[in-house]
C-alpha cells in the first residue's frame, strides 16, 4: 500500500468516529432540552419516561433517517459522477428524483383536493394510508428510471449522453406537471407539498425507516461490484470493453443503483439537494479518483454532513423546525461554487 493510499485508508477511518460525534450531539440538541443522559436514568416524578420517548421515537429516527439518506444520495451522486466521467454530476441528473417528485405530488394534490368525483373511498384511502405518498414516490423513481433506460437503449448498446439528455428533458417536463399539479391543489395541499419540496426530517419513524432499509440494501449491494468497474469506466467505455468489463451491465447497475437509493428517499424526506454532488467531490479530493475509496468514504460523509444540517435545521428558530433542504442548500452552494471556481483553475493554462 502507498503512502497515499495509507492517507486516505486513515481518512476514512477517522470518518467513523466523526460520524458517531455527530449523531451523538444530534441525539444530545433539541427544542426539548432532554439529554442523552435520560436513557440511563431511572424514571424521574412525570418527566423520565417522556423524556426517553423524546430520545428513541423522535430523535432516534430522525438521526437514523438523516444518516441513511445522506449516505444514500452521497453514494448515489458519486457513482453518477463516476459513470458521467464528471465530478460535478448529480444523481438528480437522469430524472429519477423528479419522477419520484412528481408522483408524490400527485399524491399529496389528489388526496388532498379531495376527489369528488371519485367517491369517498378513494380519497379515505389516499389520505388514510400513512405509506400511500412514499410507496408511489419510490414507484415513480422506478418508473422515471426505466423510462430512461429504454429510450437511451439502442441495438443493445445504452448511451450515457442520452441518459443525461433525456434525464435533463424528463426533469423538465415532470417540473412542469408539478406545476400544473400545485396551480390545481387547495390550500391545505399546497402547504404539504411546499413543505415537502423543501425537504425535512419531521416525519421519520422507525416504520418508515423499516420500509426504507431493504431498497438501501440493495442499493448497498450494488454499490459493492461496481467500485472496480467504476474505475475502468474512468478509462472510457472502448477501454473497459477491452479489460474484460461488462459496460452495459454497468450501466444498468448505475441506474438501477440510483432508483434504489435516491428514489424511496426523495419520497420519504422530500427533495434535498448538494449532497449528492458536494460530497463525493470532497471525498476525491483526499481519497483520489479510486472508488474502492470514494463510495464509502461518501456514505460516511454524506451521513455525518446531513445529520449535522438536520440538527442545525432544528435549532437554529427553535421551537420552529426549519426545513432541511434550505440548510443544505444554503451551506451546500458556496462549497459548490468553490468546486467550480477550482476545476476552472486547473483547466485555465497558468
Amino acid at each position: 500500500m502507498t503512502l497515499a493510499q495509507q492517507r486516505a485508508f486513515l481518512f476514512l477511518v477517522a470518518m467513523l468516529p466523526l460520524l458517531l460525534l455527530v449523531t451523538a450531539v444530534s441525539l444530545n440538541v433539541g427544542a426539548t432540552g432532554v439529554h442523552l443522559t435520560a436513557l440511563w436514568q431511572g424514571d424521574t416524578p412525570g418527566n423520565g419516561y417522556a423524556d426517553r420517548i423524546v430520545l428513541t421515537q423522535i430523535r432516534g429516527p430522525r438521526v437514523v433517517m438523516a444518516g441513511l439518506t445522506g449516505a444514500a444520495l452521497a453514494v448515489a451522486g458519486a457513482v453518477m459522477q463516476g459513470l458521467f466521467r464528471n465530478p460535478l454530476a448529480d444523481p438528480g441528473l437522469i430524472g429519477v428524483s423528479s419522477g419520484a417528485a412528481l408522483a408524490t405530488a400527485c399524491m399529496i394534490v389528489l388526496g388532498g383536493a379531495g376527489l369528488d368525483v371519485a367517491g369517498a373511498g378513494i380519497h379515505a384511502f389516499i389520505t388514510g394510508s400513512a405509506w400511500f405518498v412514499p410507496i408511489a414516490g419510490t414507484l415513480g423513481s422506478f418508473a422515471a428510471a426505466w423510462l430512461l433506460y429504454r429510450f437511451a437503449t439502442r441495438g443493445g448498446m445504452t448511451s450515457v449522453s442520452m441518459i443525461l439528455l433525456a434525464g435533463v428533458a424528463l426533469g423538465a417536463f415532470a417540473g412542469a406537471l408539478t406545476g400544473i399539479l400545485i396551480f390545481r391543489a387547495n390550500d391545505t395541499a399546497l402547504r404539504d407539498l411546499t413543505f415537502w419540496t423543501m425537504g425535512s426530517f419531521a416525519g421519520a419513524t422507525w416504520s418508515r425507516i423499516g420500509i426504507l432499509c431493504p431498497f438501501l440494501l440493495v442499493a448497498v449491494w450494488i454499490t459493492a461490484g461496481l467500485a472496480t468497474p467504476l474505475n475502468a469506466l474512468l478509462l472510457g467505455e472502448n477501454d473497459a470493453r477491452l479489460m474484460g468489463y461488462p459496460v452495459e451491465r454497468i450501466k444498468r447497475l448505475a441506474m438501477l443503483l440510483v432508483a434504489c437509493s435516491v428514489g424511496p428517499t426523495v419520497s420519504f424526506v422530500g427533495a434535498i439537494g448538494f449532497v449528492g454532488v458536494v460530497v463525493p467531490h470532497l471525498i476525491r479530493l483526499v481519497t483520489g479518483p479510486d472508488h474502492r475509496l470514494v463510495l464509502p468514504g461518501s456514505a460516511l460523509l454524506g451521513a455525518a454532513l446531513l445529520i449535522a444540517a438536520d440538527t442545525l435545521a432544528r435549532i437554529i428558530a427553535m421551537p420552529a423546525d426549519v426545513p432541511v433542504g434550505i440548510v443544505t442548500a444554503v451551506l451546500g452552494t458556496p462549497v459548490f461554487v468553490w468546486l467550480l471556481t477550482r476545476a476552472h483553475e486547473r483547466e485555465v493554462p497558468a
